[in-house]
């Protein structure tokens, strides 16, 4: 293996994934070395036998995966090829097959990115602390091949229909009224994947974007943004649909419209799934991370349910998960996670959860989720600034010593007021950003709260 030189992988590892420009940043060198890197991390592993290797519809995926796939059979593990795939198959074959899995995706980046997300037997998350830091350091100094170990295969696999029919025994769809849904896959995986979860349902699907085309021509596939909702909520309201469906570029995440058009919000999707599960096991706990609505929680609790809140994040959603024995689990950015798919998150079985809850009544979407929208919320506002940890302080000085005023630092600083108001200020990861989130009464309050806090938060 040739040495990295001034390469540096800090710059693509990240605390969940890695992610880094192709041809600049990731190659197909160090793809291998990540291979070679992973397969050293989980080879004493006893379920490690093999890896199963997932790819997107990125010009530069397939290149990367069988660089990646090369690195592990070097170390004498084989690889599980399961090609196409959306992160949530990826984790499917990581549960059913018991093997630890990587899938070769950049999610909702734009086209130049790519990356890996990377997780042990039974979609077991791997982050920063659970072994990422490992395979960043191995991958910098290069893993020999030792010319005794017998080299890796490869074998091929295809998984997506044991997928979708895994999913339709978990959200059983079968006699629901029929429904008209638009569904944007925005060029990305699941214009793979939903053709095949949706055949054979009471479903009337429109398609939009469902050409696998990793230079995204449409727009990013990032629904978060809402600029790339426009179309989709358009669509909805020309086609007389129930409801759209948005995913992002590895469908891994799934955003709602209802039929006038209007994005649902991920918290109220989040609330409406714990509901449905909590009347199949009531008294169970549920997930929310801290910038989900306070309703989230209130509605839990009205169910019969244990609110449990933790951090921003995957790994600490699945661990959480794991030592409650929770149902299910939601976040802000409509990722959610499912006890029953291995605590993994899938936007698929989402979308499956919010098709079923519609096809029970008659009522239209809008009038559904109105009982589970009981706030206003800023959104997420990113604020670039030089110093966040100094920012931080003194938006802490500023409400901390205030009467009646609850303040916790569990995941970058929550304020709370005695009206029920809050914000969260917390600071990214990777760049020089905090990120706010505000949640009031009615949007002028939200406004208000919201103004007051990036005063003091920006330089």
């Amino acid at each position: 293996m040739t040495d990295l030189g001034v390469r540096d992988l800090s710059a693509i590892v990240k605390a969940y994934d890695i992610r880094g420009v192709v041809g600049e940043q990731l190659d197909v060198e160090v793809a291998r070395r990540l291979g070679a890197g992973f397969a050293r991390l989980v080879g004493g592993d006893p379920n490690a036998s093999a890896v199963a290797v997932g790819r997107d519809m990125r010009d530069s995926s397939p290149e990367l995966a069988a660089a990646f796939a090369e690195g592990v059979t070097g170390q004498g593990l084989d690889v599980v090829d399961i090609g196409l795939a959306s992160t949530d198959l990826l984790y499917f074959a990581a549960g059913r097959l018991q093997l630890p899995g990587v899938m070769l995706t950049a999610s909702h980046n734009p086209a130049r990115y790519n990356g890996l997300k990377m997780c042990r037997a039974g979609a077991v998350p791997i982050a920063e602390d659970t072994g990422l830091r490992e395979i960043k350091a191995d991958a910098e100094r290069g893993v020999p091949v030792d010319p005794s170990v017998a080299k890796g295969s490869v074998t091929e696999r295809y998984l997506l229909p044991d997928y979708a029919d895994y999913l339709r025994k978990l959200v059983d769809l079968s006699n629901i009224r029929p429904l008209k849904v638009v569904v944007d896959a925005g060029n990305g995986m699941a214009g793979y994947t939903v053709p095949e979860v949706f055949d054979g349902l009471p479903l009337d699907l429109v398609p939009l974007y469902f050409e696998l085309d990793g230079t995204f021509p449409n727009h990013e596939a990032n629904p978060l943004d809402p600029k790339n909702l426009v179309d989709l909520c358009a669509k909805v309201v020309e086609e007389g649909a129930d409801l759209g469906l948005a995913f992002d570029g590895d469908a891994d995440r799934c955003f709602v419209v209802d039929e006038r058009g209007d994005p649902v919000s991920p918290s109220a999707i989040t609330a409406l799934v714990a509901v449905r599960e909590l009347a199949r096991e009531p008294g169970s706990a549920v997930i929310h991370n801290l910038i989900t609505s306070r309703a989230v929680p209130e509605i839990i609790t009205e169910h019969g349910g244990r609110p449990v809140r933790t951090r921003v994040g995957h790994s600490f959603i699945k661990q959480t998960m794991a030592q409650t024995g929770a149902i299910f689990g939601g976040e802000h950015s409509a990722h959610y996670y499912f006890r029953d798919f291995w605590r993994a998150d899938s936007g698929m079985l989402a979308a499956l959860h919010v098709l079923a809850a519609l096809g029970e009544r008659e009522q239209p979407l809008s009038e559904l989720m109105a009982d589970y929208a009981r706030y206003a919320a800023s959104g997420e506002i990113n604020s670039t600034v030089s110093d966040p940890a100094a920012r931080l302080a003194v938006v802490k000085r500023h409400y901390g010593d205030n009467d009646g005023v609850q303040v916790d630092e569990l995941d970058g600083l929550t304020v709370a007021f005695p009206d029920g108001s809050w914000f969260n200020l917390r600071p990214s990861n990777t760049e020089p950003l905090l990120r706010l989130n505000v949640e009031a009464a009615d949007a002028g309050a939200v406004a208000a709260l919201r103004d007051e806090v990036l005063a003091l938060a920006r330089d």
